[in-house]
């Protein structure tokens, strides 16, 4: 293999910032900047200069020899001052020493798992680590970062062999009488890897709904105080705001994280029927939204001349608080009132206790997880009516890969492409 290297923190004047290399001659690298032969397992304070001998930097330099790193190959750090004239150097220098090539995207974590270091569920699970902006996505990314899917399925693979070997053994010495605790033997295996499976996945949830954030859209007649509720919601103005029926005519939009998840709140054109052809696309844009949304929030009255069926979970909340028009839950966006009571009913709706109690799995890993399923359930029900040996091991050789699929054994490399193709340069 090549060596690598990049910078792996984030471009930008900072106090300190990393130029991470990996590869056989990672070490080498190290001496020609230094004039000194990294020691295996150190820390220490070195001048990083050119090949010229001009110093660049002085900094730390860190080792870590293969197999104990990272990627699990040779390994250094420069930890230099975070200039933008530094780094150019040092990366300069780096890039005319012989055997070295800048790092693609996500590359460095693409040879922690060709080395074993990680699987793909951990490294999906770093990426999420990664991108995570609120404490719930970063609590579910270490989840499966630290391995509790990856040791559930090592686990399933192990018991699924144990199975598949005693099965082997009635194909093996067919022409002997096989004892029939073989087949209840195996079948019992089968069946515990199965309901763990079963259990997973309806314990468990999609994650992709919180990596995305989830959609709440504000609806309500014109001035109910839409804009100025996602206003006070946002703290900052994002819509404007005036005494004029009908001011907004397209969706506003604005990212918040309420109760450690991700909301996408949407403020939208006043719902009512009009002869103005901007207001009239207004309001088709601001049914759109309501129909894709996870949660709509009614200020004011639910309308019931619009075509838009009503939803059990639907939030009728009463406007203009501070002037005491409203009865129940209602909120003023002016004063604040009932702000604190709505994000609450919001988390409420949206399940968030559930969330941080269940394993959010990706779509691909509950695909995946149900297709095992099924070859599982094949190879129960051969087993119980006595068919063939071949056939029932066959499917449970199916199952078998794709849990490898799962972690990464044996995933094509077009699927590795486009999972690393979302990292950054450095990681």
């Amino acid at each position: 293999m090549t060596t690598i290297f990049a910078q792996a923190t984030a471009p930008g004047k900072a106090g300190v910032s990393i130029i991470r290399v990996s590869g056989p001659a990672a070490f080498h690298a190290a001496e020609m900047i230094t004039g000194h032969k990294p020691r295996s397992r150190a820390m220490s304070l070195r001048s990083f200069r050119r090949s010229d001998g001009e110093l660049i930097d002085r900094g730390l330099l860190l080792s870590f020899p293969g197999p104990d790193s990272f990627t699990g190959e040779d390994s250094v750090e420069f930890h230099c001052h975070g200039s933008a004239a530094v780094i150019k150097d040092l990366l300069r220098e780096l890039d005319r020493i012989e055997d070295l090539q800048p790092a693609d995207p996500g590359e460095f974590t693409r040879r922690a798992l060709q080395n074993d270091k990680l699987d793909l569920v951990q490294v999906e699970a770093l990426g999420d680590l990664i991108d995570a902006e609120t404490d719930l996505q970063r609590r579910q990314a270490m989840s499966l970062l630290s391995g509790v899917l990856s040791e559930k399925i090592e686990s399933w693979r192990a018991i699924l062999i144990k199975a598949l070997s005693l099965l082997e053994a009635t194909i093996d010495f067919s022409d002997e009488d096989v004892p029939a605790e073989v087949w209840k033997d195996a079948g019992d295996l089968v069946q515990s890897v199965r309901l763990e499976i079963s259990n997973i996945l309806s314990n468990s949830m999609s994650s992709d709904r919180l990596r995305q954030g989830y959609s709440v859209v504000i609806l309500g007649p014109p001035n109910a105080g839409k804009s100025t509720l996602i206003n006070a919601l946002s703290d900052r103005d994002v819509a404007i705001t005036t005494p004029i029926p009908g001011t907004t005519r397209d969706i506003v939009e604005t990212a918040l994280n309420w109760h450690g998840i991700p909301i996408r709140l949407m403020d939208t054109a006043g719902l009512r029927k009009s002869d103005d052809e901007i207001e009239i696309l207004g309001v088709e844009k601001a049914i759109a939204a309501a129909e894709m949304a996870d949660l709509r929030i009614y200020l004011g009255e639910q309308p019931d001349n619009m075509v838009l069926p009503s939803r059990a979970q639907d939030l009728i909340v009463g406007a203009k608080a501070d002037l005491g028009r409203s009865h129940g839950l209602s909120v003023s966006g002016l004063t604040g009132e009932g702000l604190a009571e709505l994000r609450e009913a919001v988390a409420q709706r949206l399940e968030v206790g559930k969330l941080s109690k269940q394993l959010l799995l990706r779509d691909r890993y509950r695909n995946v997880l149900s297709e095992a399923s099924e070859n599982l359930g094949a190879a129960q029900e051969a087993i119980e009516n006595r068919l063939n040996e071949e056939l029932v091991s066959e499917e449970i050789r199916a199952a078998l890969f794709v849990l490898d699929m799962l972690i990464g054994r044996v995933t094509p490399d077009d699927v590795l492409d486009d999972v690393f193709s979302s990292f950054c340069i450095g990681k």
